[in-house]
C-alpha cells in the first residue's frame, strides 16, 4: 500500500460548536491505483486529500504514507517525504506569474538543492511528458488554462513522485480541456505507474480511474468501481 487511513476523524471548532469533516474514515490505497474521490460540497473530499498529504492532522486515528506514520514524523521529515514522494496539482494551477514555465516547473528541485544542469534536463523531460515542450520561455499569462494545468502537472512530476494528489484539477477548465487533463493523468498512471488520487465533482470521473471513493457527511459510502449515489 502507498496510503492507509485508520479510523480517521477530523473535527473543527470549539466544544459545543463543532463540525466533523471526517467521521471514522478507513481506506487503503494500493500502488498504481487511479482513485477518484467524489461527493457533494462539504462531504469531506478535500479534507481527506489533505490528510493523505500530511497537510492536516487527524483529531483521532492514524495516517500512513509509504509506510510512515505521519504523526511520528518531525516537520522536516514530513516536508522531505512530501518533496520526494508526492506531487500536487490544484484547481487554480498555483503558478508564479512572474516566472517562466521552466522556472515554475524547476522550483521544487531548486528548493531541494539539485544542481542546475540536472534541473534543466529534468524540466525538459517533465514538460515533454505533458506535451509542453518548446514552451519553456513562456509565462503563465501567455498560456491557456489547459496549458497552465499541464505546466502544473509537469511541476508535480519533476521529483518523480510515487503519488500525485490532484484537487479539482479540471475545475477551472471547459469540459473538452478537462477531458484532455484527465487523459494526461490517466496516461501517467498507465505509463509510469504513478498512483493518482483526484478530488472531483465530475460524475464521469470513474471513466478515467480504476476506483472511485464516494463520500457523504464525512464518511465513505462507496469505494468501488461503481459509485453509490450520496443520499445524505
Amino acid at each position: 500500500m502507498v496510503i492507509e487511513l485508520q479510523d480517521v476523524t477530523k473535527t473543527y471548532g470549539a466544544e459545543g460548536q463543532t463540525f466533523r469533516a471526517l467521521d471514522g474514515v478507513s481506506v487503503v490505497i494500493e500502488p498504481g491505483e487511479f482513485v477518484s474521490i467524489v461527493g457533494p460540497s462539504g462531504s469531506g473530499k478535500s479534507t481527506l486529500l489533505n490528510m493523505m498529504a500530511g497537510l492536516d492532522t487527524p483529531t483521532t486515528g492514524q495516517v500512513f504514507v509509504m509506510g510512515h506514520d505521519l504523526a511520528r514524523l518531525s516537520d522536516a521529515a514530513l516536508s522531505d517525504l512530501r518533496l520526494r514522494e508526492i506531487g500536487f496539482v490544484f484547481q487554480s494551477f498555483n503558478l508564479f506569474p512572474a516566472l517562466t514555465v521552466a522556472d515554475n516547473v524547476a522550483w521544487p528541485l531548486e528548493f531541494a538543492g539539485v544542481k542546475r544542469a540536472r534541473i534543466r534536463a529534468a524540466v525538459s523531460e517533465a514538460l515533454a511528458s505533458v506535451g509542453m515542450a518548446r514552451r519553456e520561455a513562456r509565462r503563465p499569462a501567455e498560456l491557456s488554462g489547459g496549458e497552465q494545468q499541464r505546466v502544473a502537472i509537469a511541476r508535480a512530476l519533476i521529483n518523480r513522485p510515487s503519488i500525485i494528489l490532484a484537487d479539482e484539477p479540471t475545475g477551472n477548465l471547459d469540459s473538452r480541456t478537462g477531458d484532455s487533463i484527465l487523459d494526461l493523468l490517466s496516461d501517467l498512471n498507465d505509463r509510469d505507474g504513478v498512483t493518482v488520487l483526484m478530488v472531483t465533482h465530475r460524475s464521469d470521473a470513474v471513466s478515467w480511474g480504476s476506483r472511485t471513493i464516494e463520500m457523504c457527511d464525512g464518511q465513505i459510502r462507496s469505494a468501488e468501481r461503481e459509485v453509490i449515489a450520496c443520499r445524505g
